[in-house]
Parts: C-alpha cells; structure tokens; sequence
C-alpha cells in the first residue's frame, strides 16, 4: 500500500471573505463538478483516489480544521493532529510516527509528503507515485519533486541542480528571489520547489529522535508546545547530500491568492450574479442570498459571504492579508463534521444561528451557564434530547432549553433549524459537554 501525508495548515487570510480562521482556503467549494461545486481538498483527495486508488492518506493539520476535513471527505482518511503549530518539522515527524505508532506502518516503508491544495492535473500524481517508488528503492533518503518553472516567480523556492563530487548530483535551495534572480536561475536549469517529498520511514524518525528529542508518537503528541520550531526544508532538505530529483513539467498551480485562484475557475460566476456595461475579466463568488450586479468593471473579483464583502481590482488583492488582518469579528461560518452553522444575526443579548446537520449526525449533549436557546426546525426530522427526555421533531417545531439544560439534536434525514441564542454575555466558552 502506498502512504501519503497531506500537510494542511495556514488560515487562508488572502482569501478573505470567503476563508477564515476556521475555514481555510482549502475548504471553499469552487471548482464546478457534476453534482456541484468542490474545494481544493476534496479535488486533490478525488485525485489521488482516482489515479492512486492504492494510496493511504494521512492529513496533517491542526485540531480547528479537523471538523472541515471530516465534513468535506468523511470518516476514511487518517488525520494526524498538531495541538499547536510547531512549523513543518515537528507536524511532518509527528505524522510519520502516527504513521507507524498508530497506523502500524514499517519503518522501512516510504510516504509522500505534499501539501492539500495545489491545483494540478492526474500526470501529477503519476509523478507522486514514480517519487514514492523512488523513495522505496532506497538508494537515496530525500527524493524531491523539481517542478518546470512557467515564469520567473519571485513567491516559490527554487531547487538549483548542481554537479557534486565524483559525479553525483547536488542541489542548492534558494526561497523567494528577485525576477531578476529568477530568471537567472531557470536560465541554469532551476525548478520550482513544490513542498513534495519522500523518504522511507526510518529516515524521518531517526531526523526526529535527534533534532526532538524522540521519535515516539505518544511522546511527541504531549509534549509538542515544547518542541523546537523548526523548517523541515532547513533542518532536513538543505542539510541532506543524499538526494534524487524526480521532474514533474505539468500544470501546478498554488491558489494563494484571489487572483490566481480566479485563473483557475471553471466559470466567472458561482452564486447569483451578474455583469453588464461592458465587463471584461470579471469573477464573482456570492455565498449570500442577495444579488451581485457589475456594470463597467475591468479586471476585478467581487467576493461576498457572511463574513464580508471584497471588491478589488484582480492584482491588488494579492496583498489583502495585512487589512484582513486588522478586522476584528467572531467567525461566523463554519463546517463541521456533523454539519455546518452561520450566524445570521447578532444583537447586544441573543445571537441567531442557522445550522444544517447532516442525517445520522448530532450536536454534543452539552448545557450552557448563561444563556437559555431557542430551536425552531424548518426542515426535516430529527430527535431532540432535553435533560434525558427524547422526543421527535420535524418541520415547525419549537424546542426551548433554559440555561443549565442539558440538551441535543440528532439528525434522521438533513435537518435545518434556527437556533436563537438570548444572554447577557453568550460566548463560545459557555459550554459543558456530557455523555449521552
């Protein structure tokens, strides 16, 4: 069986309004399929199904996306939590020890390393499969996927090819340079570092038990606030002699930014709008209920969700971080593995909340200490449970919980209810969950 890590991180800021602290870029729906719409996520792992249909993914990622992955790809896929950030080092040895201390993987198996949202096409992952049997041989302990460079860019890394001792090839890595630099450096016969790699198990561990401390899962796992914050690119990649190089020349994209991600979109328009008075290059993604009219405009992205509304011209917004950064709100959509919520309204003493649970699913049983909670269903059936007593629900009906009531909703078919929360101080921390 072939094993592959999937490294998802990051908050996806520069995708504001649509990503937020919770709902990174790699989660929203927009690449057009049969049925719908679908992230980046669930393409690359219906990728990999398709053309590694062997494969065993793991995703590496921190506990705030883990309710997003198990809604948008189900229960199947292994997922490896970093209980806080600790840069790629520490989130890459702790996978490939929950690879073996959970998943009983051998130490003399090799896995793939890539990150869950690139955007590229099936030879890719033909690629990935040609790294991972590369990595098996064993003649090497890295092997690296050099991606062809379509432009001079100065967001990627390059890997520069150079000759080494008694013929055997080396590499130097550089982050980021100038066009200038680039173009240099592809004139020389550079490649893209994509953040793809492999290497047998026993490399890594061992990688680990020297620069951690320890290559034991249960180990790392607890004490992970502690440990050292680390590039696996420095510490491993640019310290390694003993490297091959696999070249992959297809379509590889990252979407980090609106305008790139624009680029890469299967119609100008999800969600209701429309343009008039001569637009050109227009693309709008409308997550509302409301309308989107563009008339006259040129080389723009219109984004609106519960979050926020963008209007930008497509090159500017490559540097909304910094703005997105300074607007302070709670979050207010979000997908979780039962289901999703979106705050709909917000007053001074109750807050109203749409929530859609997927059938067979449930909330926690669980009370709060200082607001009472208001259930009104609109659609489908369900079972409420309220301080032990069960009863059954279906559209039209009212379920009211007072504070300190220990209370739940499970899902028969796909049920949607209004929940209205009424409280002087209604915060996320109020809240006690309880076995069933």
């Amino acid at each position: 069986m072939m094993h592959i890590i999937l490294l998802s991180g990051g908050s996806g800021r520069r995708l504001w309004p649509l990503s937020n602290d919770i709902r990174s870029k790699q989660f929203i729906k927009i690449f057009r399929t049969d049925t719908g719409y679908e992230s980046m996520v669930q393409r690359v792992y219906r990728q990999i199904k398709t053309v590694l249909a062997d494969a065993s993914v793991t995703i590496a990622t921190s506990r705030s996306q883990v309710s997003a992955i198990r809604n948008q790809l189900g229960e199947e896929v292994g997922i490896s939590v970093e209980p806080c950030r600790r840069d790629t080092f520490a989130a890459i040895a702790l996978a490939t020890a929950y690879l073996r201390d959970v998943k009983g993987v051998g130490e003399d198996e090799a896995v793939v390393v890539c990150p869950v949202d690139p955007y590229v096409e099936d030879e890719y992952f033909h690629c990935v499969r040609r790294l991972y049997e590369t990595a098996q041989e064993g003649k090497s302990n890295l092997v690296l996927m050099g991606i062809q460079p379509t432009y001079p860019s100065e967001k990627y890394g390059y890997i520069k090819p150079q000759a080494g001792e008694e013929g055997r090839g080396r590499f130097q890595f550089t982050e980021k340079p100038s066009k200038e630099k680039a173009k240099q450096y592809i004139a020389a016969g550079a490649l893209w570092n994509g953040g793809v790699f492999a290497y047998k198990l026993s490399y890594v561990l061992e990688k680990s038990r020297a620069l951690l401390g320890s290559c034991d899962y249960d180990t790392l796992f607890s004490s992970y606030d502690k440990l050292e914050k680390i590039s696996f690119d420095y510490a491993v990649v640019e310290q390694e002699p003993s490297i091959e190089m696999i070249r992959y020349s297809g379509t590889w994209k990252d979407l980090g930014t609106w305008n790139t991600l624009a680029e890469s979109m299967d119609e100008p328009i999800i969600g209701d709008g429309r343009t008039g008075g001569g637009c050109t290059d227009v693309h709008i993604v409308n997550e509302l209920d409301v309308p989107i009219l563009a008339m006259g405009l040129h080389d723009v992205i219109i984004s609106a969700s519960s979050e926020g509304i963008l209007v930008s011209d497509k090159e500017q917004s490559s540097y909304i971080k910094p703005l997105v950064d300074a607007i302070v709100q709670p979050v207010k959509f979000a997908e979780k593995s039962w289901g999703s919520f979106q705050v709909i309204d917000v007053e001074e003493e109750s807050l109203t909340i749409k929530v859609t649970l997927k059938p067979g699913h449930s909330m926690n049983y669980h009370s709060h200490d200082r607001r009472d909670e208001v259930w009104t269903v609109i659609s489908g059936q369900g079972r409420t449970i309220v301080d032990g007593m069960e009863q059954p629900v279906r559209a039209g009906d009212v379920v009211t919980m007072q504070a300190g009531c220990r209370h739940t909703v499970i899902a028969e078919t796909e049920l949607k209810l209004i929940e209205v929360q009424l409280g002087r101080e209604i915060s996320a921390s109020d809240k006690h969950k309880y076995d069933l």
